[in-house]
């Protein structure tokens, strides 16, 4: 980023943290084999793969992936409808009886998190839906909390928090801007 940031979390550092969550995914549900993974686009879909990838090696097991795309669900969509892209939801499973773990990158004001919802109970009633993110930074506009968090982060509002990815979409360093 710019002279002005700060890496807060090395790969070493995002590794471990999602090793953390995968374990408490696990602890929290009594084993996964219930559980599915959405990513919300684009940085929650690489980290979605990422924790589905440490809780087969732990487990034995493959956990069903998918993604949203949160565009049409967005509470501010009719003033942007010209200018954003919609993405690719790919839910290619059941959501019916499991428990949907969300996944995203960044967990900020909550509108995001929100709009995804909205999205997968128009696939169907899950069980029950738990939130997973690799960075909470707070500014919270709606009641929403996340289950697992790999690391908090206070920010003011001027700060901004990035996740990189490497070509592969692998998370490979967290930058707080300003």
């Amino acid at each position: 980023m710019g002279a002005d940031s700060t890496v807060i979390m090395d790969g070493a550092g995002v590794r471990r943290a999602l090793t953390r969550i995968a374990h408490e995914i696990i602890e929290r549900n009594k084993g996964i084999t219930k559980i599915a993974l959405v990513g919300i686009r684009t940085g929650g879909v690489y980290i979605a793969r990422e924790i589905a990838t440490r809780l087969h090696d732990i487990e034995g097991e493959r956990l069903p992936v998918g993604e949203v795309d949160i565009t049409l669900y967005r509470d501010d969509f009719k003033g942007h409808s010209l200018h954003l892209p919609v993405g690719k939801t790919d839910i290619p499973f059941s959501v019916e009886g499991k428990i949907v773990v969300l996944v995203d990158d960044v967990l900020f004001t909550g509108r995001t998190i929100r709009a995804a919802l909205d999205a997968i109970m128009d696939h169907g009633r899950p069980a029950a839906i738990q939130l997973a993110v690799l960075v909470d930074r707070g500014h919270r506009e709606l009641p929403i909390r996340a289950d697992f968090v790999g690391r908090n982060v206070p920010t003011s509002l001027k700060e901004n928090i990035a996740v990189l990815f490497d070509s592969e979409g692998l998370p490979t360093e967290v930058i707080l801007g300003k």
